[in-house]
């Protein structure tokens, strides 16, 4: 499901326009990646929560020449799946029947 599928099954869903569920879920993308890129968590509790790793300098192996190398220090993003999420995942709780 791409990002188009997923606002008209939402607006579907909701009985909202596709235009107002757009409009949302541009803003949360928004609020997300702003409050995580300052260094701070989103959590949608039992859903999904957002983070920011900060992984430290280190020395790697180039796999092909066995060199090493240096990697710099860097930032990335993490994701984790919420316990509610997880227990639909694996079957031990039914999902929302959603409208069609």
């Amino acid at each position: 499901m791409n990002k188009t599928e997923l606002i008209s099954a939402i607006a579907a869903h909701t009985d909202e326009t596709s235009k107002t569920v757009a409009t949302v879920l541009s803003g949360l993308e928004d609020v997300v990646f702003a409050t995580v890129a300052s260094g701070e968590k989103v959590a949608i509790t039992g859903f999904v929560s957002f983070d920011r790793v900060e992984r430290k300098a280190r020395t790697a192996r180039n796999p092909q020449t066995g060199e090493a190398i240096q990697v710099k220090a860097s930032k990335a993003p993490r994701v984790s799946a919420g316990a509610a999420f997880k227990k639909v995942v694996k079957g031990e709780v039914k999902p929302t029947k959603l409208k069609k």
